[in-house]
Parts: C-alpha cells; sequence; structure tokens
C-alpha cells in the first residue's frame, strides 16, 4: 500500500520554518561566543521562569539598545487572532494603529497565515527589551513570549549591570554552549489558558 504525503497547513509550514531558523540563528549565535566567555566558559542569560518583566532590562544595560531582547518561542504560540502580546488590553479596536498595540517600538510583525491564525515575529533591531509584550502574553495568553540577553550583542561583563538591578534575581550563568534559556514545561503550561489550537480572546476589551 503507498504511503499518502502529509498535507501540510501554512501554519504548519511556518512554524516549522520558524523552528528551522532559530536552530540556525542559534549556531550562529554560539560561534560568536568566542571570545565573549569568562574564564569558566559561562555567560550571563535570564531566567524566564523568575523573570517579572521589571522594565530593568531596557535601562539597565551598558548598551543602547539593550543586549536583552524579546524571543518568541513559536512552537507554543497559539497563532491567536487577538495576541494581547501585540495588542493593548485596553483599546479603541482591533486596528493595527499605534494607539491599540503594545510595544512601544513597533517591533512585534503581525501576519495573517489561515482563518484564523496569525503569525508574530520580533525585529530584534527595533526590540528594546522593556517586556510589555511578555508581560501581556503571560498575563493573558500562553507565555510564549520570553526576554533573552542575545549574545550577538551582549558583552558577558563581569558584573552584568541588569542582573545587579533585577529584583527577582532571574540572571545567571549558563555554559556557553547552552547560552538560551526557555520556560519550563510547567511554568508553560501555567500561563498557556488557551492551548496551541485555541486562539485567545480572553483579557479585558474596550
Amino acid at each position: 500500500m503507498e504511503n499518502t504525503p502529509k498535507v501540510i497547513t501554512r501554519r504548519e509550514f511556518i512554524a516549522q520554518f520558524c523552528r528551522g531558523a532559530g536552530l540556525l540563528v542559534a549556531g550562529t549565535t554560539i560561534g560568536s561566543l568566542v571570545g565573549r566567555t569568562d574564564a569558566s566558559g559561562m555567560v550571563w542569560q535570564l531566567d524566564p521562569d523568575k523573570c517579572t518583566q521589571c522594565g530593568n532590562c531596557a535601562t539597565a544595560c551598558v548598551l543602547n539598545p539593550s543586549a536583552v531582547k524579546v524571543v518568541h518561542e513559536h512552537s507554543r504560540c497559539g497563532y491567536c487572532e487577538l495576541c494581547f502580546g501585540y495588542y493593548l488590553d485596553q483599546r479603541p479596536d482591533n486596528q493595527e494603529a499605534a494607539e491599540n498595540v503594545r510595544c512601544p517600538t513597533d517591533a512585534i510583525k503581525r501576519l495573517y497565515v489561515e482563518e484564523p491564525y496569525y503569525q508574530y515575529t520580533i525585529d530584534e533591531a527595533k526590540c528594546i527589551g522593556c517586556g510589555l509584550c511578555v508581560k501581556g502574553c503571560q498575563a493573558f495568553g500562553n507565555g510564549s513570549l520570553i526576554l533573552q540577553a542575545r549574545h550577538d550583542r551582549c558583552l558577558n561583563c563581569n558584573q552584568c549591570s541588569i542582573a545587579v538591578q533585577c529584583p527577582a534575581q532571574a540572571w545567571r550563568r549558563v555554559p556557553a554552549s547552552e547560552p538560551y534559556l526557555l520556560r519550563s514545561p510547567r511554568k508553560a503550561q501555567e500561563g498557556a489558558e488557551p492551548t496551541d489550537m485555541t486562539p485567545a480572546t480572553g483579557g479585558a476589551q474596550a
């Protein structure tokens, strides 16, 4: 009996593409860490399980803009029509206008995939690491947006100035061979009221 080729939707294709692109970026970033590790081969990273999105990552870094950027875990994203990492929970309407969106620098791009799914990507060049979108996604969505120190920018200072000011003590040293931390499955589940296949429509709306 012949095998029937599996047909994937545009949403599944984009998710697979984003996962592949993420692996490519991770490989490139690890290469850029040469010369930026400390004597023990460790680098600074933010633990998303402890992060409270206090805003210090945008202002306390020695770099301007900050080396901390928002990262989207597409494998956990619900591709929500009403994403509250993108939209303000209180807004006049659902138009993609400045008064309706959460990001102050227009760093989140919203792309229609297929009814009722939308893809959200981060323009890291515009992202300042303020964490406003992460806070919205965690409060009303599934927590697929997280903050990370991006090691193609991070100087790996001997004493990280953001770590000094972090009220949640969410910064720690990690091996340079595994420089990025994701949310733990338990924490991800706690913040994921809508499932991966259910668009989020919760939260206060105008």
